[in-house]
Protein backbone atom coordinates (compact mmCIF):
# COMPACT_ATOMS: atom_id res chain seq x y z
CA UNK A 1 0.00 0.00 0.00
CA UNK A 2 1.35 3.39 -0.97
CA UNK A 3 1.71 5.87 1.85
CA UNK A 4 4.08 8.39 0.31
CA UNK A 5 1.32 10.69 -1.00
CA UNK A 6 1.23 13.58 1.48
CA UNK A 7 -2.57 13.95 1.27
CA UNK A 8 -3.25 10.26 1.93
CA UNK A 9 -3.57 9.23 5.59
CA UNK A 10 -4.06 5.72 6.94
CA UNK A 11 -5.46 4.77 10.37
CA UNK A 12 -5.29 1.17 11.60
CA UNK A 13 -6.40 1.94 15.15
CA UNK A 14 -9.26 3.95 16.61
CA UNK A 15 -8.99 7.54 17.75
CA UNK A 16 -8.93 7.00 21.51
CA UNK A 17 -12.66 7.64 21.77
CA UNK A 18 -13.75 4.16 22.95
CA UNK A 19 -15.23 5.48 26.19
CA UNK A 20 -17.08 8.28 24.40
CA UNK A 21 -18.86 5.90 22.01
CA UNK A 22 -19.30 3.06 24.52
CA UNK A 23 -22.61 4.34 25.95
CA UNK A 24 -24.03 4.80 22.45
CA UNK A 25 -22.99 1.29 21.43
CA UNK A 26 -24.46 -0.18 24.60
CA UNK A 27 -27.76 1.62 24.06
CA UNK A 28 -28.06 0.44 20.46
CA UNK A 29 -26.70 -3.11 20.60
CA UNK A 30 -26.68 -4.54 24.13
CA UNK A 31 -29.65 -6.04 25.99
CA UNK A 32 -30.52 -6.46 29.68
CA UNK A 33 -32.48 -9.62 28.84
CA UNK A 34 -29.50 -11.27 27.15
CA UNK A 35 -27.24 -10.17 29.98
CA UNK A 36 -29.60 -11.83 32.46
CA UNK A 37 -29.74 -15.01 30.38
CA UNK A 38 -25.96 -15.22 30.31
CA UNK A 39 -25.96 -14.83 34.10
CA UNK A 40 -28.50 -17.66 34.49
CA UNK A 41 -26.81 -20.33 32.35
CA UNK A 42 -28.14 -19.21 28.95
CA UNK A 43 -31.59 -20.67 29.61
CA UNK A 44 -35.06 -19.25 30.18
CA UNK A 45 -38.27 -21.07 31.08
CA UNK A 46 -41.53 -19.17 31.24
CA UNK A 47 -45.01 -20.58 30.80
CA UNK A 48 -44.84 -23.37 28.21
CA UNK A 49 -41.69 -22.02 26.58
CA UNK A 50 -38.10 -23.00 27.25
CA UNK A 51 -35.37 -21.02 25.49
CA UNK A 52 -31.86 -22.45 25.32
CA UNK A 53 -29.14 -20.12 24.08
CA UNK A 54 -25.85 -21.43 22.70
CA UNK A 55 -22.93 -20.87 25.07
CA UNK A 56 -21.24 -18.63 22.47
CA UNK A 57 -23.23 -16.43 20.10
CA UNK A 58 -23.53 -12.91 18.71
CA UNK A 59 -20.98 -10.13 18.43
CA UNK A 60 -17.37 -11.30 18.35
CA UNK A 61 -14.35 -9.20 19.32
CA UNK A 62 -13.47 -8.36 15.71
CA UNK A 63 -17.01 -7.20 14.92
CA UNK A 64 -17.24 -5.17 18.13
CA UNK A 65 -13.91 -3.55 17.27
CA UNK A 66 -14.95 -2.70 13.70
CA UNK A 67 -18.28 -1.17 14.74
CA UNK A 68 -16.64 0.79 17.55
CA UNK A 69 -14.02 2.17 15.13
CA UNK A 70 -16.77 3.26 12.73
CA UNK A 71 -18.57 5.15 15.53
CA UNK A 72 -15.26 6.67 16.65
CA UNK A 73 -14.59 7.78 13.08
CA UNK A 74 -17.90 9.63 12.89
CA UNK A 75 -17.20 11.35 16.22
CA UNK A 76 -13.59 12.21 15.27
CA UNK A 77 -14.66 13.65 11.88
CA UNK A 78 -18.06 15.24 12.68
CA UNK A 79 -18.10 17.50 9.62
CA UNK A 80 -16.34 15.31 7.05
CA UNK A 81 -17.98 13.12 4.41
CA UNK A 82 -17.41 9.51 5.42
CA UNK A 83 -17.67 6.56 3.03
CA UNK A 84 -17.48 2.84 3.61
CA UNK A 85 -16.36 0.44 0.89
CA UNK A 86 -18.76 -2.34 1.89
CA UNK A 87 -21.09 -3.36 4.69
CA UNK A 88 -19.09 -2.91 7.90
CA UNK A 89 -20.37 -6.36 8.93
CA UNK A 90 -23.17 -8.56 7.60
CA UNK A 91 -25.95 -7.21 9.77
CA UNK A 92 -28.70 -4.92 8.44
CA UNK A 93 -29.35 -3.20 11.79
CA UNK A 94 -25.74 -2.08 12.19
CA UNK A 95 -25.40 -0.98 8.57
CA UNK A 96 -28.65 0.99 8.70
CA UNK A 97 -27.43 2.73 11.85
CA UNK A 98 -24.29 3.81 10.01
CA UNK A 99 -26.42 5.20 7.18
CA UNK A 100 -28.40 7.23 9.72
CA UNK A 101 -25.06 8.66 10.91
CA UNK A 102 -24.55 9.95 7.34
CA UNK A 103 -21.90 7.37 6.53
CA UNK A 104 -22.39 6.63 2.84
CA UNK A 105 -21.78 3.28 1.16
CA UNK A 106 -19.79 3.11 -2.06
CA UNK A 107 -22.15 2.13 -4.88
CA UNK A 108 -21.59 -1.17 -6.69
CA UNK A 109 -22.62 -1.66 -10.33
CA UNK A 110 -24.16 -4.80 -11.88
CA UNK A 111 -20.68 -6.20 -12.55
CA UNK A 112 -19.65 -5.82 -8.92
CA UNK A 113 -17.38 -2.82 -9.56
CA UNK A 114 -17.28 -0.05 -6.97
CA UNK A 115 -17.43 3.61 -7.95
CA UNK A 116 -14.54 5.28 -6.14
CA UNK A 117 -14.93 8.44 -8.22
CA UNK A 118 -17.43 9.77 -5.64
CA UNK A 119 -14.67 10.11 -3.01
CA UNK A 120 -13.70 13.76 -2.78
CA UNK A 121 -10.66 15.56 -1.43
CA UNK A 122 -10.56 15.36 2.33
CA UNK A 123 -13.19 12.62 2.56
CA UNK A 124 -12.78 9.73 5.00
CA UNK A 125 -13.10 6.10 3.87
CA UNK A 126 -13.77 3.19 6.24
CA UNK A 127 -12.65 -0.31 5.27
CA UNK A 128 -14.96 -3.01 6.69
CA UNK A 129 -14.08 -5.93 8.95
CA UNK A 130 -13.69 -8.15 5.86
CA UNK A 131 -10.87 -5.94 4.54
CA UNK A 132 -10.35 -4.55 1.05
CA UNK A 133 -8.64 -5.88 -2.04
CA UNK A 134 -5.20 -4.75 -3.18
CA UNK A 135 -6.83 -3.05 -6.17
CA UNK A 136 -9.13 -1.05 -3.90
CA UNK A 137 -6.23 -0.05 -1.67
CA UNK A 138 -4.29 1.17 -4.71
CA UNK A 139 -7.23 3.28 -5.84
CA UNK A 140 -7.62 4.78 -2.38
CA UNK A 141 -3.90 5.52 -2.03
CA UNK A 142 -4.17 7.73 -5.11
CA UNK A 143 -6.93 9.79 -3.49
CA UNK A 144 -6.62 12.81 -1.20
CA UNK A 145 -8.50 11.04 1.54
CA UNK A 146 -8.09 9.44 4.96
CA UNK A 147 -8.56 5.68 5.34
CA UNK A 148 -9.75 4.01 8.54
CA UNK A 149 -9.02 0.28 8.34
CA UNK A 150 -11.22 -1.93 10.57
CA UNK A 151 -10.04 -5.21 9.01
CA UNK A 152 -10.27 -8.05 11.52
CA UNK A 153 -6.80 -9.20 12.65
CA UNK A 154 -7.82 -12.80 11.94
CA UNK A 155 -8.32 -11.86 8.29
CA UNK A 156 -4.92 -10.15 8.22
CA UNK A 157 -3.46 -13.38 9.59
CA UNK A 158 -4.69 -15.27 6.53
CA UNK A 159 -3.23 -12.56 4.28
CA UNK A 160 0.15 -13.18 5.89
CA UNK A 161 -0.27 -16.88 5.09
CA UNK A 162 -0.93 -16.36 1.38
CA UNK A 163 1.92 -13.82 1.18
CA UNK A 164 4.20 -16.58 2.48
CA UNK A 165 2.98 -18.84 -0.33
CA UNK A 166 4.00 -16.22 -2.88
CA UNK A 167 7.53 -16.04 -1.44
CA UNK A 168 7.83 -19.84 -1.61
CA UNK A 169 6.23 -20.02 -5.09
CA UNK A 170 3.25 -22.06 -3.91
CA UNK A 171 -0.30 -21.75 -5.22
CA UNK A 172 -2.87 -20.79 -2.58
CA UNK A 173 -5.90 -23.04 -2.44
CA UNK A 174 -8.45 -20.96 -0.55
CA UNK A 175 -11.40 -22.60 1.17
CA UNK A 176 -14.08 -19.96 0.78
CA UNK A 177 -16.74 -18.40 -1.42
CA UNK A 178 -15.25 -16.74 -4.49
CA UNK A 179 -17.70 -13.81 -4.36
CA UNK A 180 -17.36 -13.12 -0.61
CA UNK A 181 -15.65 -9.82 0.23
CA UNK A 182 -13.12 -11.45 2.53
CA UNK A 183 -12.11 -14.10 0.01
CA UNK A 184 -11.82 -11.48 -2.74
CA UNK A 185 -9.47 -9.48 -0.52
CA UNK A 186 -7.44 -12.58 0.37
CA UNK A 187 -7.16 -13.76 -3.24
CA UNK A 188 -5.93 -10.32 -4.28
CA UNK A 189 -2.94 -10.82 -1.97
CA UNK A 190 -2.10 -14.25 -3.36
CA UNK A 191 -0.03 -15.03 -6.44
CA UNK A 192 -1.69 -17.91 -8.20
CA UNK A 193 -4.79 -19.10 -6.37
CA UNK A 194 -7.74 -21.46 -6.61
CA UNK A 195 -10.89 -21.08 -4.51
CA UNK A 196 -12.83 -24.18 -3.45
CA UNK A 197 -16.15 -23.66 -1.70
CA UNK A 198 -16.54 -27.09 -0.11
CA UNK A 199 -15.05 -30.55 0.33
CA UNK A 200 -16.72 -31.84 -2.85
CA UNK A 201 -14.91 -29.23 -4.98
CA UNK A 202 -11.66 -30.03 -3.16
CA UNK A 203 -12.12 -33.74 -4.00
CA UNK A 204 -12.63 -32.80 -7.65
CA UNK A 205 -9.33 -30.87 -7.64
CA UNK A 206 -7.57 -33.71 -5.81
CA UNK A 207 -8.72 -36.17 -8.47
CA UNK A 208 -7.36 -33.86 -11.17
CA UNK A 209 -3.98 -33.64 -9.43
CA UNK A 210 -3.73 -37.44 -9.15
CA UNK A 211 -5.31 -38.54 -12.43
CA UNK A 212 -5.18 -35.53 -14.75
CA UNK A 213 -8.06 -34.40 -16.90
CA UNK A 214 -9.16 -31.82 -19.43
CA UNK A 215 -7.83 -28.34 -18.78
CA UNK A 216 -10.83 -26.78 -20.47
CA UNK A 217 -13.21 -28.61 -18.14
CA UNK A 218 -11.17 -27.53 -15.11
CA UNK A 219 -11.03 -23.89 -16.17
CA UNK A 220 -14.75 -23.84 -16.99
CA UNK A 221 -15.58 -25.23 -13.54
CA UNK A 222 -13.43 -22.68 -11.70
CA UNK A 223 -13.74 -19.79 -14.17
CA UNK A 224 -14.67 -17.32 -11.42
CA UNK A 225 -12.54 -18.94 -8.73
CA UNK A 226 -8.96 -18.91 -9.94
CA UNK A 227 -6.21 -16.42 -10.71
CA UNK A 228 -5.70 -14.98 -14.17
CA UNK A 229 -3.68 -17.30 -16.38
CA UNK A 230 -4.22 -20.26 -14.07
CA UNK A 231 -2.78 -23.51 -15.45
CA UNK A 232 -3.89 -26.53 -13.37
CA UNK A 233 -1.10 -28.70 -14.77
CA UNK A 234 1.51 -26.19 -13.63
CA UNK A 235 0.03 -24.36 -10.66
CA UNK A 236 -1.17 -27.43 -8.74
CA UNK A 237 2.32 -28.89 -8.37
CA UNK A 238 3.10 -26.86 -5.23
CA UNK A 239 0.10 -25.90 -3.11
CA UNK A 240 -0.71 -24.38 0.27
CA UNK A 241 -4.15 -24.20 1.88
CA UNK A 242 -5.72 -21.00 3.24
CA UNK A 243 -9.29 -20.15 4.18
CA UNK A 244 -12.04 -17.61 4.54
CA UNK A 245 -12.08 -17.23 8.33
CA UNK A 246 -15.84 -17.81 8.64
CA UNK A 247 -15.97 -21.24 6.98
CA UNK A 248 -16.72 -24.44 8.87
CA UNK A 249 -13.59 -25.33 10.83
CA UNK A 250 -14.07 -29.06 10.35
CA UNK A 251 -14.41 -28.71 6.59
CA UNK A 252 -11.27 -26.56 6.31
CA UNK A 253 -9.39 -29.21 8.29
CA UNK A 254 -10.78 -31.95 6.04
CA UNK A 255 -9.68 -30.06 2.94
CA UNK A 256 -6.18 -29.55 4.37
CA UNK A 257 -5.84 -33.26 5.17
CA UNK A 258 -7.19 -34.20 1.74
CA UNK A 259 -4.59 -32.15 -0.11
CA UNK A 260 -1.83 -33.33 2.20
CA UNK A 261 -2.77 -36.95 1.40
CA UNK A 262 -3.07 -36.07 -2.30
CA UNK A 263 0.45 -34.64 -2.52
CA UNK A 264 1.82 -37.46 -0.34
CA UNK A 265 0.34 -40.01 -2.75
CA UNK A 266 1.63 -38.19 -5.81
CA UNK A 267 5.14 -37.25 -4.65
CA UNK A 268 5.93 -39.49 -1.68
CA UNK A 269 6.84 -38.60 1.93
CA UNK A 270 10.37 -37.44 1.13
CA UNK A 271 9.11 -34.69 -1.21
CA UNK A 272 5.89 -33.75 0.58
CA UNK A 273 7.26 -30.51 2.06
CA UNK A 274 8.27 -29.36 -1.42
CA UNK A 275 4.70 -29.72 -2.65
CA UNK A 276 2.34 -29.02 0.26
CA UNK A 277 2.02 -26.45 3.06
CA UNK A 278 -0.68 -26.76 5.73
CA UNK A 279 -2.97 -23.80 6.47
CA UNK A 280 -1.94 -23.54 10.10
CA UNK A 281 -4.49 -22.17 12.56
CA UNK A 282 -6.31 -19.52 10.54
CA UNK A 283 -9.91 -20.26 11.52
CA UNK A 284 -11.20 -17.30 13.55
CA UNK A 285 -11.47 -18.07 17.27
CA UNK A 286 -14.96 -16.58 17.44
CA UNK A 287 -16.15 -18.61 14.45
CA UNK A 288 -14.80 -21.78 16.02
CA UNK A 289 -16.36 -20.98 19.42
CA UNK A 290 -19.79 -20.39 17.88
CA UNK A 291 -19.60 -23.57 15.81
CA UNK A 292 -18.48 -25.62 18.83
CA UNK A 293 -21.29 -24.12 20.94
CA UNK A 294 -23.80 -24.95 18.21
CA UNK A 295 -22.57 -28.54 18.07
CA UNK A 296 -23.19 -28.78 21.82
CA UNK A 297 -26.61 -27.15 21.63
CA UNK A 298 -27.98 -29.45 18.91
CA UNK A 299 -27.26 -32.46 21.14
CA UNK A 300 -29.82 -31.21 23.66
CA UNK A 301 -33.52 -32.10 23.38
CA UNK A 302 -34.94 -29.31 21.20
CA UNK A 303 -38.16 -28.96 19.24
CA UNK A 304 -36.69 -26.43 16.84
CA UNK A 305 -33.74 -24.09 16.29
CA UNK A 306 -33.66 -20.40 15.45
CA UNK A 307 -30.46 -19.06 13.87
CA UNK A 308 -30.24 -15.26 13.82
CA UNK A 309 -28.03 -13.21 11.50
CA UNK A 310 -27.75 -11.46 8.16
CA UNK A 311 -28.80 -13.57 5.20
CA UNK A 312 -25.47 -12.77 3.53
CA UNK A 313 -23.49 -13.72 6.66
CA UNK A 314 -21.28 -16.71 5.93
CA UNK A 315 -20.65 -17.70 9.54
CA UNK A 316 -24.39 -17.53 10.31
CA UNK A 317 -25.18 -19.75 7.33
CA UNK A 318 -22.75 -22.38 8.60
CA UNK A 319 -24.50 -22.42 11.98
CA UNK A 320 -27.72 -23.14 10.13
CA UNK A 321 -25.99 -25.99 8.27
CA UNK A 322 -25.08 -27.62 11.60
CA UNK A 323 -28.72 -27.57 12.69
CA UNK A 324 -29.91 -29.07 9.41
CA UNK A 325 -27.22 -31.77 9.47
CA UNK A 326 -28.50 -32.83 12.90
CA UNK A 327 -32.05 -33.15 11.62
CA UNK A 328 -33.46 -30.16 13.50
CA UNK A 329 -36.34 -28.09 12.21
CA UNK A 330 -34.42 -24.82 11.86
CA UNK A 331 -35.17 -21.24 10.81
CA UNK A 332 -32.55 -18.71 9.69
CA UNK A 333 -33.91 -15.19 10.23
CA UNK A 334 -32.42 -11.69 10.33
CA UNK A 335 -34.26 -10.55 13.44
CA UNK A 336 -37.58 -9.86 15.13
CA UNK A 337 -38.99 -8.23 11.97
CA UNK A 338 -38.93 -11.72 10.39
CA UNK A 339 -41.58 -12.88 12.88
CA UNK A 340 -45.31 -12.08 12.59
CA UNK A 341 -47.95 -11.05 12.16
CA UNK A 342 -49.38 -13.81 14.29
CA UNK A 343 -47.69 -17.22 14.31
CA UNK A 344 -45.80 -16.63 11.09
CA UNK A 345 -42.08 -16.54 10.30
CA UNK A 346 -40.23 -15.34 7.19
CA UNK A 347 -36.98 -17.30 6.91
CA UNK A 348 -34.28 -18.27 4.45
CA UNK A 349 -33.70 -21.98 3.79
CA UNK A 350 -30.18 -23.14 2.98
CA UNK A 351 -29.44 -22.80 -0.73
CA UNK A 352 -32.41 -20.52 -1.37
CA UNK A 353 -31.95 -17.03 -2.79
CA UNK A 354 -35.21 -15.83 -1.29
CA UNK A 355 -37.00 -15.99 2.04
CA UNK A 356 -40.09 -18.13 2.45
CA UNK A 357 -42.99 -17.94 4.95
CA UNK A 358 -44.00 -20.68 7.37
CA UNK A 359 -47.28 -20.46 9.29
CA UNK A 360 -47.80 -21.62 11.93
CA UNK A 361 -44.19 -22.17 12.94
CA UNK A 362 -44.60 -22.55 16.72
CA UNK A 363 -46.61 -25.54 17.85
CA UNK A 364 -49.15 -25.26 20.63
CA UNK A 365 -48.30 -26.65 24.04
CA UNK A 366 -44.88 -26.94 25.69
CA UNK A 367 -41.94 -26.18 23.38
CA UNK A 368 -38.16 -26.03 23.72
CA UNK A 369 -36.35 -23.71 21.32
CA UNK A 370 -32.63 -23.48 20.70
CA UNK A 371 -31.28 -20.08 19.69
CA UNK A 372 -27.93 -19.00 18.35
CA UNK A 373 -26.67 -16.01 16.38
CA UNK A 374 -23.84 -15.23 14.00
CA UNK A 375 -20.83 -13.16 15.00
CA UNK A 376 -22.37 -10.01 13.48
CA UNK A 377 -25.65 -10.13 15.41
CA UNK A 378 -26.20 -7.63 18.27
CA UNK A 379 -27.71 -8.78 21.57
CA UNK A 380 -30.67 -6.44 21.09
CA UNK A 381 -31.64 -8.28 17.90
CA UNK A 382 -31.54 -11.62 19.74
CA UNK A 383 -33.57 -10.15 22.58
CA UNK A 384 -36.18 -8.93 20.11
CA UNK A 385 -36.55 -12.42 18.65
CA UNK A 386 -37.01 -13.98 22.10
CA UNK A 387 -39.65 -11.39 23.00
CA UNK A 388 -41.58 -12.14 19.80
CA UNK A 389 -41.51 -15.88 20.50
CA UNK A 390 -42.82 -15.37 24.02
CA UNK A 391 -45.51 -13.00 22.74
CA UNK A 392 -46.78 -15.67 20.33
CA UNK A 393 -46.95 -18.14 23.24
CA UNK A 394 -48.80 -15.61 25.38
CA UNK A 395 -46.09 -14.87 27.95
CA UNK A 396 -43.43 -12.21 28.51
CA UNK A 397 -39.77 -12.23 29.52
CA UNK A 398 -40.56 -10.25 32.66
Amino acid sequence: MATDTPTYKYHRKGFGLELEVRSELQAEYESNLIHQLRESGNALSVGQVTIKLAQAFGFCWGVDRAVSMAYETRKHFPDRQIWITNEIIHNPVVNNNLRQMNIKFIAVDHEGKKDFSVIGNGDVVILPAFGASVEEMQKLSAKSCEVVDTTCPWVSRVWNRVAKYIDLEFTAIIHGKYNHEETIATASRAGHYLIVQNFAEAEWVSNYILNGGKQTEFLDKFAKACSQGFDPDCHLVRIGVANQTTMLKGETEQIGKLFEKTMLTKYGPSELNDHFLSPGDTICDATQERQDAMLQLVEEPLDLMVVIGGYNSSNTGHLQEIAIEHGLNSFHIEGATSIGPGNRIEHKPIGSKNTVPTEPWLASGPITIGITAGASTPDQVISGVISKILEIKGVSAS
